[in-house]
């Protein structure tokens, strides 16, 4: 999960240097902080059935390599990438146009934009809205140009449950601790040494992210006045629960802030909105001290993002109850929808205008072209030219090998790759309503590297591939009826390095 920033990439690591690096790592106190609950496929249920055992989460023995030039470009562009999604937020009527697409060929999408059209009916009673964001990148190569630079493509930017800050400073750290200690072997010193380790201020930007989120709320809106604190929303179970401690731990430590973790099953079991108070705060009782009231100044929902959540009627009302109460949140439903895979899509549209609308007033043409200079191409799936010759590539066996088609989903696991495109794109029906739903893009290949990745108590070592993630907290007004500047905080925050196994292209028969 951690960056080393190199020219070029590293040597394979045998099993002999990830023994030794074992084996020579005494102490793993280092680790506290990086577990995740065990999948059953580790921990079966008849020996933990009540989940209550955790293991760390995978991290790779040796750091991962990413040319610096990229890593820098990366962290340099994310402040844009922040205001263009803040904006576009705020922007209804441009959002609109693009969701109602959408909404006639996914439910779930149609779902939240009427928990939007709901509360617009009542009222917004929170002009602020908080986002922590991630935008995700991988190497990108021109194979046809064997001498050129590497330069980053973006995978997609996350508005909701953008996880693993916490753990992303950790492993950081713990690189650094094993440099330190000289746990690596004699033949990889010249390459990992202390200043190709930057350091990773995730856990600190995003905490304070929160912070100023909570301080914004102030004071309370309770009658009489409640003390304040802020609310994870987290799932039930929640396999990532010390990502967030470590947020939660130093919003207390450095800021001295209250959070509490609700899972979102829960939502209407433990809050409420006073019916007799206009300013509709939204109220929290912990079930270990019900006698006692917090009023919540900022949601900050690691839930909340994937269709199985919303599993009843009484999941749309939870969701409905929070949007509607004057907690800020992190993200709103209008900031969720702007992180749908259509609106990624739209904005790469060649020759586009969008970019220039949301962006140049505050940025010049060079940078607004750095920005456009991170998309890769994507394409939608209807009865436009571009989306004509998509769809014949999608149904094609021999020409969508190089794709990936992706839903508008977030939470990983939902997108079809390469060959198997066209028999899903059959499923869908012969119609072609339904195409509409999901976008194609080009797959981008980042160079192989080699890394041992220990998870689940063992090692394993082979080929890997490097995704980047930089983190971005942003505080706007949402609403044009809302007098001063529009954003209100703004920077990069952190960034985080997953080390995922090298996907093998299959060949046609």
């Amino acid at each position: 999960m951690a960056a080393s920033i190199y020219p070029d990439y590293p040597p394979d690591l045998t099993s002999e240097q990830s023994a030794y690096l074992l084996s020579n790592v005494k102490d793993w106190s280092i680790l506290n902080g990086l577990a995740v609950r065990p999948s059953l496929s580790f921990v079966p249920k008849e020996v933990d059935p009540s989940r209550s055992l955790a293991v760390t989460a995978p991290v790779t023995l040796f750091p991962s390599l990413f040319p610096r030039r990229c890593f820098e470009e990366a962290r340099a562009i994310q402040t844009a990438y922040n205001e263009l999604y803040a904006l576009i937020a705020r922007d209804e009527e441009w959002l609109r146009e693009i969701i109602e697409e959408l909404v006639e060929v996914d439910d779930f999408i149609a779902n939240l934009w009427n928990v939007h059209l709901e509360v617009k009916k009542v009222g917004y009673v929170q002009s602020l809205s908080l986002g922590i964001f991630r935008s995700d990148y991988m190497v990108h190569k021109d194979p046809s140009q064997p001498d050129s630079n590497p330069e980053i493509k973006q995978v997609e930017f996350n508005t909701i449950a953008s996880s693993f800050g916490g753990l992303a400073a950790k492993v950081s750290g713990l690189h650094s601790h094993l440099l330190s200690i000289s746990a690596y072997p004699s033949t990889v010193p010249t390459l990992i040494t202390k200043s190709f380790l930057p350091s990773n201020p995730s856990i600190a930007s995003i905490s304070q992210g929160l912070a100023t989120a909570h301080r914004a709320y102030a004071p309370s809106k309770s009658h009489p006045p409640l003390p304040l604190c802020i609310v994870f929303v987290v799932q039930d179970p929640e396999n990532n629960v010390f990502d967030q401690h470590a947020l939660g731990s130093t919003l207390l430590a450095d800021h001295n802030i209250l959070t509490f973790r609700l899972p979102f099953s829960a939502t209407l079991a433990y809050t409420s909105i006073p019916s007799d108070n206009p300013s509709r705060p939204l109220i929290y009782k912990p079930p270990h001290s019900p006698s006692t009231a917090y009023e919540v100044t900022t949601l900050y929902f690691r839930a909340g993002y994937a269709p199985t959540e919303y599993n009843s009627s009484e999941s749309w009302n939870a969701r409905l109850h929070l949007e509607r109460s004057a907690a800020i949140k992190c993200p709103t439903i209008l900031t969720h929808l702007a992180g749908s895979k259509k609106i990624q899509q739209v904005l790469t549209t060649p020759s586009s205008p969008h970019l220039e609308r949301f962006l140049s007033s505050t940025s010049s043409a060079e940078y607004i072209n750095r920005v456009r200079a991170t998309f890769a191409a994507i394409y939608p799936l209807d009865d436009t030219a571009a989306g004509k010759h998509a769809i014949g590539i999608a149904t094609d066996a021999g020409k969508a090998s190089g794709y990936v088609l992706k839903p508008q989903r977030e939470g990983g696991g939902n997108n079809i790759y390469g060959l198997k495109i066209p028999p899903f794109i059959k499923s869908l029906g012969e119609d072609g309503k339904k195409y509409r739903g999901h976008i194609l893009m080009e797959l981008i290949e980042p160079p192989a590297l080699r890394n041992s990745v220990f998870r689940n108590g063992g090692v394993t070592s082979g080929e890997v591939i490097g995704e980047l993630g930089v983190y971005g907290v942003c505080l706007w007004h949402y609403g044009e009826e809302v007098a001063g500047p529009k954003i209100l905080e703004n920077w990069e925050a952190g960034f985080l390095l997953r080390t995922k196994g090298r996907r093998k292209a299959k060949k046609e028969a």
